[in-house]
């Protein structure tokens, strides 16, 4: 059982940074915990298809798509990859699409918005970079939860 976002807070005061609350539920799984690999794009998903296809051991992708509503950079193939190989969630500064179906999915899913166009895939973007998102830094490797309540990021594990 993953413990909630406030017991987390209040058992590990000052190794947790906390997500400004920014963003929508769109996935099955409300609450999920992982190790983040980070990648950086923009209205371009290149990088997020090919980490979908490899294997997620229970991972959590954190994407900066620099805030961008106007492109999806996730919609349901490329989430129904992530479920198949292992991935427990995803947050996205930008936008989903496919939202009835990424609902049925048992990932977490979290984004800012929806929109129902898809992005170009030029190849461009970076993956296991530090980023900036929602307020704080987060790096790959990191360890995320995130539940109704919130998202925290540590760089140590908070839970089993």
């Amino acid at each position: 059982m993953i413990p909630s976002t406030p017991d987390l807070c209040d058992q590990f005061p000052g190794r947790i940074r906390i997500m400004t609350p920014l963003y929508r539920d769109y996935g099955k799984s409300r609450r999920f915990s992982g190790r983040v690999t980070t990648v950086r794009c923009f209205e371009d998903n290149s990088i997020i298809k090919a980490l979908s296809k490899t294997q997620g051991q229970g991972g959590v992708v954190v994407v900066d798509g620099g805030g961008s509503l106007k492109k999806a950079l996730l919609g349901d193939l490329i989430a129904a990859d992530f479920v198949a190989n292992g991935w427990s969630g995803i947050v996205i500064d930008g936008c989903v699409r496919d939202v009835d179906i990424l609902a049925t999915l048992p990932l977490g899913i979290r984004a800012r918005n929806s929109i129902p166009l898809k992005t170009e895939r030029r190849g461009q973007g970076e993956q296991d970079i530090a980023i900036e998102i929602a307020g704080i830094r987060v790096n790959s490797g990191d360890y995320l939860v995130a539940d109704e309540t919130g998202i925290v990021v540590s760089d140590q594990p908070l839970v089993d």
